[in-house]
């Protein structure tokens, strides 16, 4: 194995794992970002890490909201008019993947995916000394409206049907659980046995500089192109050129770019994400918190408390627009009634987004040497670790137990 060099082409979470899971097995691994390592989307996300996510993003009805959600300024939608004609190819394949017919492919392989992350998480961190970045947490959904935390809904049926561990609270159960949370909000779901980042960002540079550690190599540049050469591939990038025997995409938001000239098409969103990070919350929140009306997460982190959330469809290169990262301070101020506001910073990411919520793992076809190991939409803090096992054991040619056809890369074709 050490005489095969893998090159990774992206440094965030997914590319971390999977670099450590490539080192695990003995093969010579060198990681390539124009960014700093772990600084992408799962950097800035609301750090929930969840065996338990099985509920794709499309869901049967959800079309229903979309209008209301377009015209409200504080919705958690938002598309540029002038972007809407790209995506409508997008948004069709998203609202048929909602189907009902398509959600117990899409959320199992979404179970199978997520199950393992936990506990692949505590022993990646295990002897860096960050162990404390991870802790263990309940996911709180919270309802204004009591009658709207219905464990009959579709979703919580899905879960229940999955053996996920949820309990439906309310009234002053809700405030024993987590003190901060308004009395305003009459009932609250959870789910058990999960687990929180305090700070994502620091989560993927422990593991990074972990890797750098068992032998990998980093280099900063732009990868200007690739193509398959003699028994390898060939990267040419800003900073010379590279040789490796096999090359695995996880460039995320940016993966269709670098392999549309090799004649891949895939329908790939960049789903732009924002947070609002209060600096000087003068609270601590216990746990991951979903206000469901609200359609964001709130979690305590180790510079504060952030606010995450909202999806936005304007293209990988148009600026961000930070006022939908603002609309938090509102939000947050009517789930916790004690939060100090005055203080915030802002940020925003690029999901990479397949309309199925699940990514493309896997050999590309025709392109031997060639993995994929992006679009995981809003779950690649979850999703990592599990995709960097398999993508090593692919490479490894090792048998696996998980049936991978839900997240071929050729399954849009």
């Amino acid at each position: 194995m050490p005489d095969i060099k893998v090159l990774v082409l992206g440094a965030g979470i997914v590319g971390i794992c999977t670099a450590l899971s490539l080192l695990e097995k003995g093969f010579s691994v060198e990681l390539i970002d124009r960014n700093d390592p772990a600084s992408g989307a799962s950097h800035g996300n609301a750090g929930v890490i969840s065996p338990w996510s099985c509920i794709p993003q499309s869901m049967p009805g959800l079309w229903k909201q979309v209008p209301k959600w377009l015209l409200d300024p504080k919705g958690p939608l938002n598309v540029r008019w002038s972007y809407a004609p790209r995506m409508l190819p997008w948004l069709r394949r998203f609202l048929k993947a909602g189907h009902p017919d398509n959600l117990p492919r899409i959320s199992e392989a979404m179970n199978a995916l997520n199950r393992p992350n936990v506990d692949l998480y505590r022993d990646y961190l295990k002897g860096t000394g960050h162990e404390n970045l991870l802790q263990d947490s309940y996911y709180v959904h919270a309802f204004r409206n009591g009658a709207d935390a219905d464990l009959d809904a579709l979703a919580w049926r899905i879960r229940s049907d999955f053996g996920v561990p949820i309990e439906r609270i309310e009234g002053g159960a809700l405030q024993d659980v987590e003190p901060e949370i308004s009395s305003e909000y009459q009932a609250a779901i959870l789910i058990r046995d999960q687990a929180r980042a305090t700070d994502p960002g620091a989560l993927g540079k422990a593991l990074f500089d972990k890797a750098m550690g068992m032998g990998a190599q980093f280099r900063k540049a732009e990868v200007l192109g690739l193509r398959p050469s003699e028994g390898g591939w060939t990267i040419e990038t800003s900073q010379g050129v590279i040789k490796a025997d096999k090359l695995v995409m996880a460039a995320g938001a940016w993966s269709m770019r670098l392999l549309e000239p090799l004649g891949f098409k895939m329908p790939l969103e960049a789903e732009r994400g924002y947070h609002l990070m209060f600096n000087a919350p003068g609270i601590e929140v216990k746990n991951s918190i979903m206000d469901v009306d609200g359609k964001f997460v709130a979690s305590s982190m180790i510079d504060g408390l952030r606010c995450a959330g909202t999806a936005e469809f304007a293209g990988l290169d148009a600026p961000a627009n930070y006022a939908r990262a603002t609309v938090f301070r509102t939000l947050a101020k009517r789930l916790f009634p004690r939060l100090e506001t005055s203080q915030v910073t802002t940020w925003m990411g690029a999901r990479p987004s397949f309309p199925d919520s699940l990514p493309a793992i896997g050999e590309m076809s025709g392109h031997p040497g060639l993995f994929a190991a992006f679009g995981h939409c809003h779950y690649g803090l979850g999703m990592a670790p599990n995709t960097g096992r398999i993508v090593a054991g692919l490479i490894s040619r090792e048998p696996t137990n998980l049936d991978l056809g839900p997240y071929s890369p050729a399954r849009f074709s």
